[in-house]
């Protein structure tokens, strides 16, 4: 009983009118979800574009001190 009421389902969301139904039934729903999270998303990329600049930031000081060890050495 159980498996072919789940072999119902499945061959009636396969059909292509149920198929489109549910897309305009979720657009709205996906629309809203989008326009309330656009913030965080702003936010996350520009804390991932700061945290690469720091990181190249570091890189160039690392390389900086690795080729003039002795600016370093001396100034200890």
């Amino acid at each position: 009983m159980k498996d072919t009421f789940v072999s119902q389902c499945l061959d009636i969301l396969k059909r292509e009118d149920i198929k489109n139904e549910f897309k305009c039934l979720m657009k709205p729903i996906m629309d809203f979800i989008l326009t309330e999270i656009y913030p965080y998303i702003y936010l996350i990329v520009i804390l991932v574009f700061l945290i690469f600049m720091m990181i190249l930031a570091i890189l160039f000081i690392l390389i900086f001190g690795y080729r003039n060890k002795e600016l370093f050495i001396k100034n200890a």
